[in-house]
């Protein structure tokens, strides 16, 4: 029985959503599995992945086989990483102890590219607001100025203007009708 790590789809149309699963290779894709490592969120960024290092490394031990993007998933995590740090253990190479260490510095320097993207992208996003409210800001003070000037120039046209003699420029004497 030829035993794959792969992806089970959930989610409706266009929101993806994944479990990892370890399911027989001859069954459907979203069809009976043999157990659910961890699940796989496509949508936020970065990528929400979490899966059960301990049953993924015993899988892999035992023969299964990862497809191509549950092996990239697998890589971003750790797995690989740590599964082949115990295989060094287990040849005499390293102690559990320096395994141990080694991948708490891989996971700790992980972990700060994540964050340092994270807030870049905060920052990014953050700056592109500003430059944008900036932008609103300056149309609607424009806006504003524009306005004031039509509303001076209808006020001037609205008083009439007083001569020296107390009689306004735009009056005009009345003479009687001839009949």
């Amino acid at each position: 029985m030829a035993v794959r790590m792969r992806l089970q789809r959930f989610g409706k149309k266009g929101q993806p959503f994944y479990h990892i699963v370890v399911a027989d290779g001859r069954a459907p894709r979203d069809g009976r599995f043999i157990e659910k490592l961890g699940y796989y969120n496509p949508l936020p960024n970065p990528a929400d992945i979490e899966i059960n290092m301990d049953r993924a490394i015993y899988w892999l031990n035992v023969g299964a086989q990862p497809t191509d993007t549950v092996k990239s998933l697998l890589s971003f995590k750790g797995v690989l990483l740590k599964r082949h740090l115990l295989k060094g253990v287990e040849k005499g190479a390293i102690t559990l102890e320096q395994a141990e260490e080694k991948f708490n510095v891989w996971l700790q320097e992980k972990e700060a590219r994540i964050r340092a993207k994270l807030t870049d992208a905060e920052k990014a996003r953050r700056d592109a607001l500003k430059t944008k409210l900036d932008q609103e800001r300056k149309i609607a003070e424009n806006r504003a100025a524009e306005i004031a000037k039509k509303r001076a120039a209808a006020m001037q046209e609205d008083t009439p203007d007083i001569s020296t003699d107390g009689s306004s420029a735009g009056e005009t004497s009345e003479t009687p009708a001839n009949e």
